[in-house]
């Protein structure tokens, strides 16, 4: 629940969620397990039967840790909303997460820094799925208009024997700043995971995302995917990697860069790494402008060409 002596802090950041797509409302009932945190503050929390969450602040920032118990279905979303509402300042969040044998979980979490114009983020996220366990994380941003934020967002996590996971980070409605994303995922056996970027960059932003997947056990799978649409000033540079590394291991990587205007700067590097012959390995990369057909038919029905490309845009980053 949310500590009194913050309510107007809180409902300044909610303000900001409830922007990025969140629903406040979620922190406030007593069946959801919730963190909420402002600058190095813990403003909110709460939890339930087989979720043990415990936090401590740092000099700038909190560290998090989350222990799901064996064989626990968490019925509700997990809601992690971090929020800094000075122009300046440097914020770490370290974040630790077990999911026990056999449970199932999702989480969501948001990032909001609206006021940004000399800001630096740090998150590192540590993660264990455990035996038969399966977990989502949805990681939503919402920068300033200033594109004075730089966030380096790392997650690092491991897959046991037929666990399920999927990382999906989203920064698409708001400037980006300076963005650095890094996934790391090992699987072991009958393992799968997906982890998937989607951002969208305007002015000078500039971003690197690099995703990677480590197949090492048999019969694992994994799927590593971005889509990024640059404009204007933006540079972007993206590396996917997967390494084959146990027998019927598959994976496969994906990178779509949709650019529009000629001072983009956009790069992308497949890398595919197979150690063990019977391991199966595929890529596929591509860098362009946006479907002239699909274009042609949108304004044919009355929009405009900046409707149009809106409308595509926001199908490709949905």
């Amino acid at each position: 629940m949310i500590e009194s002596s913050y309510e107007r802090e809180f409902k300044a950041i909610a303000q900001e969620y409830e922007r990025s797509g969140g629903n406040v409302s979620d922190f406030l009932r007593k069946d959801i397990v919730s963190i909420i945190v402002s600058g190095n503050k813990i403003i909110g929390r709460n939890t339930v039967e087989g979720v043990h969450l415990s936090a401590k602040e740092l000099d700038n920032g909190v560290e998090v840790w989350l222990d799901i118990d064996d064989g626990i279905l968490v019925n509700n979303p997990i809601h992690l909303c971090t929020g800094y509402l000075k122009p300046e300042g440097v914020q770490t969040v370290l974040i630790h997460n077990r999911i026990g044998d056999g449970s199932k979980a999702k989480f969501i979490s948001h990032c909001v820094f609206p006021s940004g114009k000399n800001f630096t983020h740090s998150m590192i996220a540590d993660t264990n799925v455990c035996k038969g366990a399966e977990m989502l994380y949805e990681d939503t941003h919402m920068h300033s208009k200033d594109g004075g934020v730089t966030v380096m967002a790392t997650y690092r996590t491991r897959v046991e024997e037929g666990g399920r996971f999927q990382n999906l980070f989203y920064l698409t409605k708001t400037r980006v700043g300076k963005l650095y994303v890094k996934m790391h995922v090992d699987l072991e056996k009958n393992a799968s995971a997906h982890v998937e970027s989607k951002v969208y960059e305007r002015e000078d932003d500039y971003l690197e995302i690099d995703e990677e997947i480590n197949l090492n056990g048999e019969g694992s799978s994994g799927i590593a995917k971005t889509t990024v649409f640059a404009t204007d000033q933006s540079k972007a540079k993206i590396i996917n990697k997967a390494y084959g590394n146990a027998p019927f291991s598959r994976g496969h990587i994906e990178c779509n860069e949709i650019i529009k205007g000629d001072a983009v700067e956009v790069g992308t590097v497949p890398e595919l790494y197979v150690k063990n012959e019977k391991a199966e390995l595929t890529h596929e990369a591509s860098i362009g402008r946006i479907n002239v057909k699909q274009m042609e038919t949108l304004m044919s029905k009355g929009l405009s060409e900046e409707e149009a490309t809106d409308l595509i845009i926001k199908g490709m980053l949905r």
